[in-house]
């Protein structure tokens, strides 16, 4: 459990920047938790396009052999990216 935990979070590492630009971005124009949730959903299947249409697609055989389906890797990295964005909405909602 703790083996596939790690390799979504190696899946995740490259797009936590965008992710945090788009925090960022929220922040600035809709602070509000409910949109930023929306934003973030499709904003994860727009990610998943992006693995499904270009040569990123092979970087999932590699969950596929750790046990990890498709729709269980990008469910967690909603979930992270979630909990990231709630937490940072809150965070400058107390100090801002």
């Amino acid at each position: 459990m703790i083996h596939r935990l790690g390799a979504i979070f190696l899946f995740y590492r490259p797009y936590f920047v965008w992710s945090m630009t788009i925090n960022i971005l929220i922040v600035i124009f809709n602070p509000y938790i409910l949109p930023s949730i929306i934003t973030k959903l499709l904003l994860t299947f727009f990610v998943w396009y992006l693995v499904h249409e270009t040569g990123a697609k092979r970087k999932l055989l590699f969950y596929k052999n750790l046990g990890i389906s498709t729709w269980r890797l990008f469910t967690t990295l909603f979930f992270i990216d979630i909990t990231i964005t709630i937490t940072f909405l809150l965070l400058m909602k107390v100090f801002v």
